[in-house]
């Protein structure tokens, strides 16, 4: 160990050397004298990314604004909207409720296609604000929302399929 030791200290330099008189000194003053930090420009700079923090949520409101919805065609559209996005999002919980292993492919092949769904649905929206409140877009939006709701219900199915698999053979029996 103590060879090492030796041998680290004689491969590497060292500076044993003191520094001369005037570096106490010099660092002395810098202690008692900080340097003084510009406030005015602290100041410019917080004002500056208020304003720019400012105009990107002006830009984020106009934007969001200027996406039409299902909702914006009319009252009643609205009402299906919130039906299908209520039950959706009920249907995601029921799945993340029997989420095991078991199951956790099935609910993950559901999962992509509900993705691919909302891309389409984004599509639409982006036609809807384009083009107008034209029937042919309202009525593929509800079909795309239908379309949801089937894959989460089929999903359902599977899930209990996969949980009691006598379950098909008791009902044809019954």
């Amino acid at each position: 160990m103590e060879d090492k030791l030796q041998q680290f200290f004689s491969k590497n330099e060292f500076d044993f050397q003191e520094p001369n008189s005037r570096h106490l000194e010099h660092f002395e003053r810098k202690l008692n004298h900080p340097k003084k930090i510009n406030k005015t420009s602290w100041k410019w700079l917080s004002v500056a990314a208020s304003v720019v923090l400012i105009f990107g949520f002006w830009l984020g409101s106009k934007h969001q604004k200027s996406q039409m919805d299902l909702a914006d065609v009319s009252p009643k559209m609205e009402e299906v909207q919130s039906y299908f996005v209520s039950t959706i999002h009920q249907e995601l919980k029921n799945l993340e409720k029997n989420r095991n292993l078991d199951t956790e492919n099935v609910i993950e092949n559901a999962l992509e296609e509900l993705e691919e769904l909302e891309d389409n649905y984004k599509t639409f929206v982006t036609e809807l604000t384009n083009n107008g409140k034209q029937r042919k877009i309202i009525n593929a939006m509800i079909k795309n929302y239908q379309r949801r709701l089937e894959v989460l219900e089929n999903t359902v199915k599977q899930i209990e399929q996969i949980k009691n698999p006598n379950l098909l053979n008791d009902e044809i029996y019954i």
